[in-house]
């Protein structure tokens, strides 16, 4: 059975809507729930999801409201948060696995932390037991591979090309997946520009994908209610589910 990863950003409209979506996907089939901390640079998003980090710190958005959702959806389903060093660093980035360990969040995403500085605060993560999802992409070297995936944890996030996430390029991963394979068991996951169209061929030959754009689009169309963004965006995560398990 291939797993489903979804990305949302946390409270947009409010705290409350979040909660009860993350929950309604994952009776939709997500198993694990990628919560966005909105930033203002969120250098390796597109448009989509960078405008819906700008809505959520033009609505006040607190790293509170980051706690308070995740007391939440933490005991009812696997989750990660996703965000960029900044908040992180400057929170600190032990309060943040604290937080994390009492909320049951079971690691983090940080596209914008280089592998070679991750080496410096992995230890932070062993010792509260959370992983520190691994980044391979169609660039690198067998060499770096191996680097990047010997000691991975949970999934190693396979970006599917280079560029920004929602973009909708296609590259032959053929070698990458195997190099992965090679030198790890841990399951490989296949992110950007993954959606309802794309995700049966994109999951062919990986452990589980990883999708965004296709529900943060949703997410942020106000010509939807709040009720309309939940069935939509679950819909398309049953969807999804059951094409790449097919």
């Amino acid at each position: 059975m291939k797993n489903l990863v979804g990305y949302i950003t946390s409270s947009i409209p409010d705290n409350n809507f979040t909660i009860d979506l993350a929950l309604s996907m994952k009776e939709a089939g997500v198993d694990t729930l990628e919560l966005g901390v909105p930033f203002s640079d969120p250098v390796a998003d597109g448009p989509v999801i960078e405008k819906a980090n700008h809505i959520a710190l033009e609505s006040g958005f607190g790293l509170n409201d980051l706690f308070e959702v995740s007391s939440q959806i933490g005991s009812n389903m696997d989750m990660l948060w996703m965000g960029y060093m900044n908040p992180f660093f400057h929170y600190g980035l032990e309060n943040f696995l604290k937080k994390a360990q009492e909320y049951n969040v079971e690691g983090m995403i940080i596209p914008d932390l280089p592998f070679e500085e991750s080496q410096l605060v992995n230890s932070l993560f062993d010792k509260y037991n959370k992983a520190n999802i691994s980044f391979v992409a169609p660039t690198h070297s067998e060499d770096r591979i191996k680097k990047v995936v010997e000691n991975s944890k949970k999934f190693i996030y396979m970006v599917a090309y280079a560029g920004i996430t929602g973009s909708g390029k296609a590259e032959d991963l053929t070698n990458i997946i195997s190099m992965v394979k090679k030198y790890s068991n841990t399951p490989l996951y296949i992110g950007f520009g993954v959606d309802e169209k794309t995700c049966k061929e994109k999951s062919v030959g990986v452990d589980g994908v990883i999708v965004g754009s296709a529900f943060v689009k949703h997410l942020i169309d106000d010509s939807l209610s709040n009720n309309e963004k939940i069935a939509k965006i679950s819909s398309i995560a049953k969807e999804i589910k059951e094409k790449i398990n097919e």
